[in-house]
């Protein structure tokens, strides 16, 4: 199986919650993303965090290849836990877009919003001020079959264009980067929390530019998809970005697969919401941790062990 094969990536930091040599009770593969990535990041700390307090259960963080490979191991019993983009949860959900030809997963079910992805189309090349620009550029659309791929694509619709009209490449975001800084690629589109690490790493290398949104496009894109939201990437944000830029976002979730136990889900989210300001120390992404924010945008069934503690808490989900 997969799992045993995942296990090295606890070396570069995941910790096992064990007392003595007792393991907890189940190891929960916890999928996330490129190692250069949010998702992984966040994984990380969960992990390094949670592990020591949870009796339940451990997790184990792999990479993986984001948001539709990480459904697909839930589904083929490879990862337990996943971090997922809220629309592409959708589409499994559903058999629809990224997962039409697939039909409808059913194996998994939602845990908690965690914050928004911003989508950011980076570039270095100062020329490329909208979307537009980017007819006849070699353009990134991150992994294939990823969120962000499928993103891209919506975005670029939203101007009237489709791959047709960019050279696309398929890379991860570390992979990206270093293709910007190269050379070898125009733009590349990165949907992830913002700052995000490959995107850091550049700017102390090169120049980048973020590719702004107008409102009238966005609207656009929003009559079609009411997943994404309105977004604005503060300056300062990555070295040398000195101005506000307008994007979209989507919202990446926690899902589990039906299999989980209620006990060990209800267990991790209420460690997740009392050892916040542990998880903030460790990752910034989560001071957008909220209650209120958690079930917001989730379009699929949540796990009986969610349901159990946003009930105790005076919220109300299906």
């Amino acid at each position: 199986m997969m799992k045993k094969a995942l296990v090295p990536v606890l070396a570069c930091g995941m910790l096992l919650a064990m007392s003595g040599s007792v393991m907890a009770a189940d190891d929960l593969t916890l999928a996330t993303g490129g190692t250069t990535g949010t998702y992984y990041a966040v994984g990380g700390v969960m992990a390094t965090v949670l592990n020591p307090l949870l009796e339940q259960s451990s997790l184990t963080v792999t990479s993986t290849g984001a948001s539709k490979a990480n459904i697909q191991m839930i589904d083929d019993e490879d990862a337990n836990l996943a971090i997922v983009q809220n629309d592409v949860m959708y589409y499994a959900y559903t058999g629809t877009d990224l997962f039409a030809d697939e039909g409808t997963y059913d194996t998994f079910s939602a845990v908690a919003g965690l914050y928004d992805e911003t989508v950011q189309i980076v570039t270095c090349d100062p020329s490329i001020e909208t979307v537009a620009d980017l007819k006849g550029k070699s353009v990134s659309v991150g992994d294939a079959g990823s969120g962000t791929e499928f993103n891209a694509r919506q975005i670029l619709g939203a101007y009237d264009m489709t791959f047709d009209d960019v050279k696309i490449t398929n890379a991860s975001f570390g992979d990206s980067a270093e293709n910007l800084k190269d050379g070898k690629i125009d733009a590349a589109f990165i949907v992830a929390g913002a700052p995000t690490t490959a995107v850091v790493d550049l700017a102390t290398m090169k120049d980048v530019h973020l590719v702004q949104l107008d409102e009238e496009h966005i609207a656009k894109l929003q009559e079609d998809y009411d997943f994404f939201t309105k977004t604005v990437i503060p300056a300062g944000t990555y070295k040398g970005v000195d101005e506000d830029a307008t994007t979209v976002s989507v919202r990446a979730t926690l899902i589990a697969s039906t299999e989980v136990s209620e006990e060990a889900v209800y267990e991790l989210l209420k460690a997740m919401f009392d050892n916040q300001d542990a998880l903030i120390a460790g990752h910034a992404k989560f001071e957008f941790l909220n209650l209120e924010d958690a079930v917001k945008g989730i379009s699929v069934p949540f796990h009986a062990g969610a349901v159990k503690y946003y009930e105790e808490q005076g919220i109300t989900v299906e």
